[in-house]
């Protein structure tokens, strides 16, 4: 089964797609903005409503493959936008007979990524914590299979520390932007001696297995 072939599924990551194609010229409508004092300068997570920040269909097709190749039943999300990951990462819930546990800040995303997921028909496999991700995934309590950081990228450290003792051995733990200032200690904790994890980075996406213990 690949969910993913599904045509309502297909069409909703469709439409997704062409929206968050749309990123470069709002973010270049926010520097204006910001330049001309109608914005703030430093960008607030609440205040970033208008982008999508979305991975690309070729890395969603990756979260998909990964998960299948995991055979992930128990995934994690953190930052879901509009769910375009979120997506993906539900088809391969459905997939594998699992579950998604997504997190997102912005109260209007949260709105829209339950409308998404319902026209995609994947409501019933993903479920959505709304509001600061340190809290509301500090309750968890069942070993995680697969976990994507894909949000606020100072928070990739904080969020790993607390969610390494419901990693099983083996899970994969996937961060994307790597590249990004904010996340350097995050590639900084993965690379040091003794972390516990093997990584490897593609591109901007590091990728690393648990190793337990």
């Amino acid at each position: 089964m690949n969910t993913l072939e599904n045509p309502q599924v297909a069409a909703v990551l469709q439409r997704l797609h062409a929206e968050a194609a749309r990123d470069s010229g709002r973010w270049a409508q926010r520097r204006a903005d910001q330049t001309a004092g109608r914005l703030p300068s430093e960008e607030g997570l609440v205040r970033m409503g208008e982008l999508y920040l979305a991975v690309s269909p070729a890395e969603g097709r990756l979260l998909y493959l990964l998960a299948r190749a995991a055979r992930a039943r128990r995934m994690v999300e953190f930052g879901a936008s509009y769910g375009v990951s979120t997506l993906y990462l539900a088809a391969a819930a459905q997939d594998n007979g699992g579950e998604l546990i997504t997190t997102e800040a912005h109260p209007d995303k949260c709105v829209a990524l339950r409308v998404n997921l319902a026209d995609a028909g994947l409501g019933q496999h993903v479920k959505l914590l709304q509001g600061d991700a340190l809290k509301t995934l500090a309750d968890l309590s069942e070993p995680i299979d697969l976990l994507l950081l894909d949000g606020w990228k100072s928070l990739y450290l904080p969020l790993l520390t607390l969610l390494k003792p419901r990693l099983a051995e083996g899970a994969l733990v996937l961060a994307d932007n790597v590249d990004h200032e904010a996340a350097q200690d995050y590639v900084a904790h993965l690379q040091a001696p003794g972390s516990g994890f093997l990584s490897h980075t593609m591109g901007d996406l590091a990728i690393s297995v648990c190793l337990g213990g």
